[in-house]
């Protein structure tokens, strides 16, 4: 009998922090910027995370994972970064985005921030649903992911998605983790570029994606991290991207460490890579 109440009361104890999980579409009809019917494994989606309410904060986090936008490292960049925050109270949304290809896409630079526009408008359309605050509502990216995170950053005044609503689509805060930040051949990850660009794309093009141009006062407030023996994505991606923040007056931190290289993050204690993080979001209110 002891037992029995015992797992009942451990049922129970789970029951209560236990985070929903579910996925959706992302899209609920046709997909925008497509030009042929996607398959299932290429259709975006939305993994979510959802805390209970006893435990929601209030606070979301749009989950970015990187790939060099050639593929999507979404366990280790996706699915672990959601169930941490989502363990913190914070509902976290994973996004599996498009990868730009001009076989399936109009123009294939534009897909994967049309998915992350797309997110973020599902994620405040829902909000009351997630016991989400819609003004509460942030990115994270990792490499080529955190190239993402910025560029919905900084490009949220023109919506390339139909938003008959006006939802808002600015993250209220980002968190860069080894980003890809910058188009220009000195900085860029090449992969990612032409990935993202193609072979020989115009100099218009690279300077709309090259995220450091793209700042402005009303860029959200920003955590970056990198490691300064990064052997995949320069350090001074994030470095330059912190430098035009403080120039427009934009609240920001930076943490870099000598050592790690990239995916330095998969390697540590979650509580090494997430305290600093959280501590960024308290003082910046959310």
């Amino acid at each position: 009998m002891k037992h029995k109440i015992l797992t009942l009361m451990l049922f129970l104890m789970v029951g209560y922090t236990a985070v929903a999980q579910q996925v959706l579409p992302l899209y609920p009809d046709s997909v925008p910027g497509s030009i042929v019917k996607l398959s299932k494994e290429e259709e975006p989606t939305l993994t979510l995370y959802v805390p209970i309410k006893e435990k929601a904060t209030g606070t979301a986090v749009l989950v970015i994972p990187g790939g060099a936008y050639g593929f999507l490292a979404f366990e280790e960049e996706g699915i672990a970064i959601g169930k941490a925050f989502a363990e913190k109270g914070i509902a976290a949304f994973v996004l599996k985005y498009r990868l730009p290809k001009k076989e399936t896409m109009r123009d294939k630079s534009f897909g994967p921030l049309m998915d992350a526009q797309q997110a973020m408008k599902v994620i405040r359309s829902n909000a009351t649903n997630w016991n989400v605050n819609p003004a509460k509502v942030g990115a994270i990216g990792y490499s080529a992911g955190g190239h993402l995170a910025s560029t919905l950053g900084t490009h949220f005044s023109k919506s390339y998605i139909l938003n008959k609503d006006n939802i808002s689509l600015r993250p209220d805060f980002m968190i860069l983790v080894y980003p890809v930040i910058s188009m220009n051949d000195q900085l860029t990850h090449m992969g990612s570029k032409i990935n993202l660009l193609g072979m020989e794309p115009s100099k218009e093009k690279v300077a709309l994606f090259s995220n450091e141009l793209q700042v402005s006062k009303d860029t959200p407030p920003t955590y970056l991290t990198h490691c300064g023996d990064d052997q995949v994505v320069d350090v001074n991606n994030s470095i330059v991207f912190y430098q035009a923040l403080q120039k427009n007056g934009v609240d920001a931190e930076l943490h870099l460490f000598p050592k790690g290289n990239h995916g330095f993050t998969q390697r540590l204690p979650v509580s090494e890579w997430m305290e600093p993080m959280l501590g960024f979001l308290k003082r910046e209110g959310f």
